[in-house]
């Protein structure tokens, strides 16, 4: 019996294809149904995130795009739509490009178009990079988190996806993704080390015209007061990270905010920058340890992205999808390794259990999660290993269901 139960956790051939998209189907219907409910709130008197982008939009498109920078208006715009609740806007001002044609809209419509045209966004980047696993990328916990919030982890998960996959075939397209995180710099850590130390030099390039493309058109079209009123939300960004809510540090996924928790600031942020030091290096090895697989590195670079920056939260995990499906088809390639399986379902559901369970344990695991996402990425380098009867039950037609979504 004891045996029975060890192979069936350590080579789960019950998990094939069949299985995989029925669970697919009940998570996707579970997460329309915590959608709808985040929609519900959103509406309410306590805001939503997504206030912040609407309101920054909404002045824009009215005329006065360094408004969006104002407290003032921001919380006159925004309380504007019935809530009590408002936030203020600290990104940079080439997100006003994608701000302003929902500030367009009515904010309950603009909610929805926004979230549905940024999911359809990282879908695509998603499934283009792994078109036989659409059914798991479709459900991915992390992305639903982030539609939830409405928030930016779907634009900038479908900026890092689109760019992992496209940095050997179109380098240059790559690269001009990767400059759009300018809209969101702290994501971006690791990748100039990343190509440069692959070679990736038209990639590199064509990311710093990006970025220098979209700061002197931001500059161009919206004024140089805007730049100017942006420097002023620096004092808003920094006045959140200097607060003490044990709760807003429960709610991120970095080892800083964790360790926040526990230790004196400087000490917890110094830890994150040894922490953020060693990733650079590996991000750069990785490139030799892969055997200059583009596609592995890219897995590990942006799994490694989820540990360097001292601020993300749940909602800007979309990204991950990225490792964890290059885990799956390398699994189905060269066979999953004893209990692969179990850990990949753990990992996929991560972003929200990690966040369910993060008030109640008084602490948010995600990055433990990361963590172990890297490991097995970069473990992968090492003689693969084929456990008996790993591949889905030792028969390659369930592979193929897996990857296609059929059903067997």
């Amino acid at each position: 019996m004891a045996h029975s139960v060890l192979c069936f956790l350590r080579d789960a051939d019950w998990l094939d294809g069949k299985r995989v998209r029925g669970y697919a189907v009940i998570l996707g219907l579970a997460s329309l149904a915590l959608l709808a409910n985040s929609y519900v709130k959103a509406m309410g008197l306590a805001g939503t995130d997504f206030l912040a982008f609407w309101g920054a939009g909404h002045v824009t498109v009215a005329g006065d795009p360094a408004a969006a920078y104002d407290i003032g208006v921001q919380e006159r715009v925004q309380t504007g739509t019935g809530s009590q609740g408002w936030f203020a806007f600290v990104n940079p001002p080439p997100f006003l490009f994608a701000a302003a044609p929902f500030g367009a809209l009515p904010f309950p419509v603009a909610w929805i178009a926004w979230v549905v045209a940024t999911y359809a966004l990282w879908a695509w980047a998603s499934i283009t990079a792994f078109p036989r696993l659409w059914p798991i990328a479709l459900v991915f916990p992390g992305a639903l988190i982030a539609a939830g919030h409405a928030q930016t982890g779907l634009l900038t998960g479908a900026l890092l996806v689109g760019a992992a996959a496209l940095i050997d075939r179109r380098p240059i397209a790559a690269g001009l993704l990767i400059g759009a995180l300018i809209i969101k710099p702290h994501l971006a850590i690791l990748l100039p080390f990343w190509l440069a130390a692959g070679g990736r030099w038209r990639a590199f390039v064509a990311a710093g015209a990006s970025v220098a493309g979209l700061i002197g058109l931001s500059w161009l079209v919206f004024g140089t007061q805007t730049l100017l009123a942006y420097t002023t939300s620096w004092q808003a960004s920094a006045a959140i990270m200097q607060g003490d809510d044990a709760e807003f540090y429960l709610r991120m996924a970095t080892p800083y905010s964790q360790l926040r928790l526990f230790i004196d600031p400087a000490i917890a942020l110094g830890i994150n920058v040894a922490i953020a030091l060693g990733l650079i290096g590996l991000t750069m090895m990785s490139w030799r340890r892969f055997g200059q697989d583009a596609q592995a590195s890219a897995a590990f670079t942006l799994a490694a992205t989820a540990l360097a920056s001292p601020y993300l939260f749940n909602y800007d995990l979309p990204f991950l999808i990225y490792p964890l499906l290059w885990l799956v088809q390398t699994g189905l390639t060269k066979g999953f390794r004893p209990f692969e399986k179990l850990a990949l379902i753990a990992l996929f559901v991560a972003p929200y259990a990690t966040r369910a369970a993060a008030l109640p344990l008084e602490i948010n695991l995600m990055p433990v999660a990361s963590l172990v996402t890297l490991w097995l990425i970069w473990s992968r380098a090492q003689k693969p290993h084929v456990s008996n009867q790993s591949r889905l039950g030792g028969n390659p037609e369930a592979h193929l269901a897996v990857q296609s979504g059929k059903t067997g």
